[in-house]
């Protein structure tokens, strides 16, 4: 009999204020039994677990950190509690974990160890910017951030629209927001006019703006983007009208 505990991945909001609207009874009711979690940041992790109001005090939880730099040969020291038979909960910076996120690490250790995995449902800005763009679901590839060197990004850029145009893939993109702009202008300066970009702000938030168009619409009048997270997707493969 496998005694070990599972590992649950718990999704948090992608904009400030929204568990009420964006975390399902599910995930609190599995929360329940969870004592012991893996955060990228431990403060934020008490913090959102405390909005969900949940357990009469965080301050009895126990966390360990998992970040990019957690090393693999760390993972069963930081994973004990699962092998001693007790659930532990895998929490992101925002959305899911496992998506963008170094959770992938604790759960590709619990597959190798035969541990069960439990992935939760919460909102993944990358699927909501998808199923809201009006482009391809079918063959899409998320690669998370372009290089920070311009001219790099541009040569990506190029050598993905060509790929999209033959094959109609859907290409997505994350940012940090300080730099959306930027990538914006990389965006419209380097694909061929009639690609379609969607660019994807706040998603659920207060702030929230999706619109889909060709780039020569966005040339014409381009919206100076708020410090907020942001995904960007392009497709150039021809559509009918």
């Amino acid at each position: 009999m496998n005694r070990r505990g599972k590992l649950y991945l718990i999704p948090t909001v992608i904009a400030a204020t929204t568990a009420d609207k964006v975390i399902p009874n599910q995930v609190k009711d599995a929360l329940r039994s969870i004592r012991h979690f893996l955060a990228e940041d431990i403060r934020t992790a008490r913090r959102y677990l405390a909005s969900l109001k949940v357990y009469d005090t965080v301050e009895a939880l126990s966390f360990e950190r998992l970040d990019k730099d957690t090393p693999y040969s760390e993972l069963t020291a930081i994973l004990k509690p699962i092998f001693e038979g007790h659930p532990v909960g895998v929490l992101s910076e925002s959305g899911c974990p496992g998506i963008a996120d170094p959770g992938t690490l604790a759960v590709r250790f619990a597959h190798e160890h035969e541990i069960d995995v439990v992935p939760l449902v919460g909102p993944s800005s990358v699927l909501l910017a998808l199923m809201a763009s009006g482009m391809n679901g079918q063959q899409f590839t998320f690669h998370g951030y372009l290089p920070i060197d311009v001219r790099e990004s541009a040569r990506i850029i190029r050598d993905l629209e060509k790929e999209s145009r033959r094959t109609g893939r859907t290409h997505i993109f994350i940012e940090t927001p300080y730099r959306n702009n930027r990538l914006l202008r990389t965006l419209l300066s380097t694909l061929a006019p009639e690609t379609r970009l969607c660019v994807a702000v706040d998603l659920t938030g207060s702030s929230e703006f999706i619109r889909t168009a060709p780039v020569q619409h966005w040339r014409k009048n381009p919206p100076a983007l708020q410090r907020l997270p942001a995904i960007f997707l392009f497709n150039a493969s021809v559509t009918k009208q």
